[in-house]
């Protein structure tokens, strides 16, 4: 499966409607966000399981200031609408692929009643 373009119109809908949602923040004149967009892209067509995300930070200022990017690229990642995984720069393909079998394999259930028993 491709990636798909996330605006701010469109943002909160796509991760309503995904399990699992991988969001690339990058821009055109960026050159270690160009050296990760075909990582990203074969990550995207072996996993057609999860959603793969792509938002242009020049064209969507708003989106990415809510999101507190300050770094690009970042790579996000959200299971169950739940933001797990936050990093920017570039991974490579083996770091891409260990963060999607770590999210992949990650117990929501677990995770919320560990954050549960943080609450004080």
């Amino acid at each position: 499966m491709a990636t798909i373009d996330i605006t701010q119109q469109n943002f909160a809908g796509t991760l309503e409607n995904n399990e699992i949602l991988f969001v690339d923040f990058w821009a055109a004149w960026c050159g270690p966000c160009r050296m990760f967009a075909p990582t990203y892209e074969n990550a995207a067509e072996r996993h057609p399981d999860i959603t793969f995300a792509k938002v242009d930070t020049e064209a969507e200022q708003a989106l990415a200031a809510a999101a507190n990017i300050t770094s690009i690229p970042t790579l996000m990642a959200f299971k169950d609408r739940t933001l797990v995984f936050s990093q920017p720069g570039a991974l490579t393909a083996t770091g891409l692929e260990e963060v999607i079998q770590a999210v992949k394999n990650l117990d929501m259930d677990k995770l919320r009643a560990d954050a549960a028993q943080q609450q004080p």
